[in-house]
């Protein structure tokens, strides 16, 4: 069983967050909810992938219903930040076992025309079909007693969004990390640096005490795996963006980052999947799915 940690309600308009750690890919899936109405989201839940035998498996999704049955929440919504490049989402998994609605951000479509022309499928990823709502910048909806917002943060990726949800919580997905370990890069399709850095901006102009729940912790020099942070925190000691750091300075240091990271394992994989809301690609006549991966592309 992955490593789980509870946030506390801080107040009647401060939801209770758990956080999942994944440890095969270092991504944390989260189930947000009101403790007065006992309503909730799952926000970025994993779809395990064993990309040496191209095996899928429910274990992570599988401990997200363990708890909101344990705990007789009523999920509302299955939220993705993103379409995630290093992990499946477990997204369309969840929504059929809990029979609620699944959403990712508008601007999704625009990642959905790169890589159409990647992997040369033009009339890929049924976006209508694969997700229930699309939300755009601005955008509010309800979860219980607390109004959730909906900021559009691109730079990882076009399409990410970031949800803040009651008076002290943001699903940041992969804009930040823990602060010790900075940033999350921003050389995919569509990424843009100085993007990232004012998307992340707009996220420390939220007040100080505000939770951020970030997407992913590798453990840096060891440490237990860690996602929570204030905007004080990060503001104070974020590595990469912390008071005084200038956009210039970001840029050079995240390309710079960037240039020696590799592309994650799963990330040709995961793309034609969680375009499709986190479906396989449609069976053929022998009843599989299989993946399209181009060769000497990236």
């Amino acid at each position: 069983m992955s490593q789980q940690r509870i946030s506390r309600s801080h107040g009647p308009r401060s939801p209770e967050v758990i956080g999942f750690y994944e440890p095969d890919t270092g991504s944390i899936q989260y189930v947000v909810s009101c403790p007065r109405s006992g309503k909730a989201a799952v926000v970025d839940p994993v779809w395990n992938f064993d990309a040496r035998h191209a095996r899928t498996d429910t274990r992570s999704a599988d401990q997200i219903l363990d708890y909101v049955r344990q705990r007789d929440l009523s999920v509302e919504w299955v939220l993705d930040t993103h379409p995630h490049a290093d992990h499946f989402t477990a997204a369309a998994y969840l929504k059929q076992k809990l029979g609620c609605p699944q959403a990712i951000g508008a601007k999704v479509r625009d990642v959905a025309v790169l890589w159409r022309e990647i992997y040369n499928q033009p009339k890929a990823f049924d976006l209508d079909a694969g997700f229930d709502r699309l939300f755009t910048d601005g955008e509010t909806f309800q979860l219980g007693e607390f109004g959730v917002g909906v900021m559009l943060s691109p730079g990882h990726t076009l399409a990410s969004i970031t949800y803040v949800i009651g008076d002290d919580a943001a699903f940041v997905h992969d804009t930040l990390m823990f602060p010790d370990s900075g940033t999350s890069r921003a050389d995919f399709p569509g990424g843009d640096a100085a993007v990232l850095y004012r998307s992340i901006k707009a996220i420390l102009a939220l007040p100080p005490s505000t939770r951020l729940f970030v997407g992913h912790d590798y453990c840096k020099d060891g440490r237990e795996p860690r996602w929570e942070a204030t905007v004080a925190e990060h503001k104070a000691g974020n590595i990469h963006v912390k008071d005084g750091v200038t956009q210039d300075q970001f840029v050079k240091l995240r390309t710079a980052r960037d240039k020696t990271l590799p592309l994650p394992d799963r990330m040709l994989y995961a793309l034609q999947v969680n375009l499709c809301g986190g479906r396989l690609p449609e069976p053929e006549n022998d009843d599989r799915s299989y993946f399209k991966i181009p060769a000497n592309r990236f």
